[in-house]
């Protein structure tokens, strides 16, 4: 029996958005914070680091180690193609180099995501109710602009911005499971094979996912994607293909059990399940804070999804709102059972805002225009204080920013540069113009009420990764911590680190052009760099009384994270021998 659609669409309000218009956005979101930033802590740099160690040889394929040390993220295929970039591309700077893959996943995502909607959209059950005398929405046009809805609702999401410009196993597993959502959407109108073809999509994407560090996702969404095609095997509709279904049960079903024992074969299951409980504070202040991010990291999809759920709750168990609801629900219970909580729930963003598309055609002028208001008074306030703190910067007007950014940041000198400036200018004119496009045109189409919010967030990363992109990379990266080391170390003399994580390491690595190793009972460097918190255990590995204590260096944006730097005594003394003007190093107590 045919459920009632709670879509109303106008053929007049699917038309198509310019081409250009999408591509421009996709541009301006995808290439800021990938291009002219140096590796940020912690996650990003230690993937880096990782990618390097692979790039040069100094460590396993299958087990990748940053100087002996396994990573965050038990992962593999994201640092064998970050390691594959750099060693094609020896002329690029190592970092830029890496992100040129994982820029490729982003855009992957976008592409994806779109055409996994248009899929949806295009099914029997998500078409908008047929008028009595014609003029409804034609399926085609209406895939195409709740598409396009999409598309603009993932780029508004506020927790895509940072996390999707990261070289970390979290973007690739992002394009992975935006790959998988396009194969089970697409597989009921595409042929299996071909290039791009969902059969292809499907194997890439749940070996990627396995491979970076998510094989237990993966196994669930193959095993809800196994459902979808079961259920689609099992209707009754005139136009369903019963035998291309079964395939497809037979198809995902195989590949899943595959992807299982492919990751049991890797060793790459991992039990990592923490569900927070209820009875201590500690456990309530856990919960509390799961539910800041879930609001504010999927803004504004997550009101939009549940009104989705709400106005077609007849049609739960459709395809188009089936498959990203289960999608979702996965990314949601990673992240409330795993301790990377945001970067789990990144990848509930695409079918989060695949559901928030088909929220559009129910919804009445009034909310949209709710939506619409406030999304241009919040973004255009963010841009207007990203633009005082900046000229506060520069001028040293007003004083109170530039006082604030001189105390949270000591020793950033700003700098002035006129590609980014004509960047964030450009930007903020397109954004005028698009506030008064939205007011005068285009009332009709249903994708409207994304274009703001989907502006405002590429304006506001566009300009924090121009006019702010100085500070951050000083407030964000290790690169100030190792230059004071490197300058306090002899150049090409090796250095032995005790109780750094995988980010400094490889930040002292990159940054600070340093060979590093591991400290041990005996030393085998006239250097030794220590965490300040490992301080403590340091006399029950290495031999004190053969290092003098130099100094205590620290990151000048966060006053908890310093290193203690010390220097043989043997090394020491000879080097006060050779200048008796240097005063004896100081012995730490």
């Amino acid at each position: 029996m045919n459920k009632p659609s709670p879509a109303i669409i106008a053929q007049s309000a699917v038309r198509r958005l310019p081409r250009l218009a999408l591509l421009l956005f996709c541009v301006a979101y995808i290439l800021p914070g990938f291009l002219g930033r140096g590796p940020w802590k912690n996650a990003d740099i230690a993937a880096f680091g990782t990618m390097r160690e692979l790039a040069a040889g100094n460590t396993s394929w299958l087990h990748p180690l940053l100087l002996g040390q396994v990573g965050e993220f038990e992962a593999l295929a994201p640092y064998w193609m970050g390691a594959l970039a750099i060693k094609a591309l020896p002329f690029l700077d190592p970092a830029f180099a890496a992100r040129i893959p994982f820029g490729l996943l982003l855009a992957l995502t976008l592409l994806c995501t779109w055409y996994a909607v248009y899929y949806l959209a295009r099914s029997p059950q998500a078409q908008p109710v047929a008028f009595a005398f014609g003029g409804e929405a034609s399926p085609v046009d209406y895939a195409r602009a709740i598409a396009d809805a999409a598309l603009l609702a993932l780029i508004a999401s506020l927790g895509l911005a940072q996390l999707s410009h990261e070289t970390t196993p979290a973007l690739a597993q992002l394009g992975f499971t935006a790959l998988v959502f396009y194969a089970v959407a697409a597989s009921a109108y595409r042929n299996a094979w071909k290039v791009m073809g969902p059969a292809l999509g499907l194997v890439v994407g749940l070996a990627g996912l396995a491979l970076s560090g998510a094989p237990a996702v993966a196994a669930l969404l193959g095993t809800g994607s196994t459902l979808v095609a079961l259920g689609r095997a099992q209707s009754t509709r005139p136009d369903n293909n019963p035998a291309h279904a079964w395939r497809w049960v037979l198809l995902t079903g195989t590949l899943t059990l595959a992807v299982a024992a492919l990751s049991w074969g890797l060793d790459l299951w991992r039990w990592r399940i923490e569900i927070p409980g209820l009875e201590s504070p500690a456990d309530r202040k856990e919960w509390r804070s799961v539910a800041r991010l879930l609001i504010w990291f999927t803004w504004p999809t997550w009101p939009l999804a549940a009104w989705t759920l709400w106005r077609w709750r007849r049609q739960l168990t459709s395809r188009h709102v089936a498959l990203p609801l289960w999608f979702a629900l996965v990314a949601l219970a990673a992240t409330v059972t795993t301790t990377a909580s945001d970067r789990s729930l990144l990848l509930s963003l695409p079918p989060l805002a695949a559901l928030a598309a088909f929220a559009l055609p129910t919804l009445k002028r009034s909310v949209a225009s709710l939506i619409d208001w406030f999304t241009l008074l919040f973004f255009t306030g963010c841009a207007i204080i990203i633009w005082v703190i900046w000229i506060a910067m520069q001028t040293g007007m007003p004083r109170q920013p530039a006082a604030n950014v001189a105390k949270l940041a000591p020793g950033f000198e700003p700098s002035f540069s006129w590609l980014a400036f004509l960047a964030a200018a450009l930007a903020t004119l397109a954004w005028a113009w698009l506030v008064k496009w939205r007011a005068g045109r285009q009332r009709a189409a249903v994708w409207k009420s994304m274009v703001l919010p989907a502006g405002g967030a590429t304006l506001c990363w566009l300009l924090l990764m121009t006019l702010w992109l100085p500070l951050l990379d000083y407030a964000r990266s290790y690169a100030p911590l190792s230059r004071q080391v490197a300058a306090r170390v002899e150049p090409g003399a090796c250095v032995e680190v005790y109780g750094l994580n995988s980010a400094q390491v490889a930040a002292f690595q990159y940054h600070g052009h340093m060979e590093l190793r591991r400290a041990g009972a005996k030393a085998v460097c006239p250097y030794l760099v220590v965490d300040a918190d490992a301080q403590g255990a340091l006399s029950g590995t290495v031999d004190m009384p053969e290092w003098a204590y130099l100094a205590t260096l620290r990151r000048p944006t966060d006053k908890n994270e310093n290193v203690a730097l010390y220097k043989r005594v043997s090394v020491a003394a000879a080097g006060q021998a050779a200048d008796p003007g240097t005063a004896p190093a100081r012995q730490r107590p």
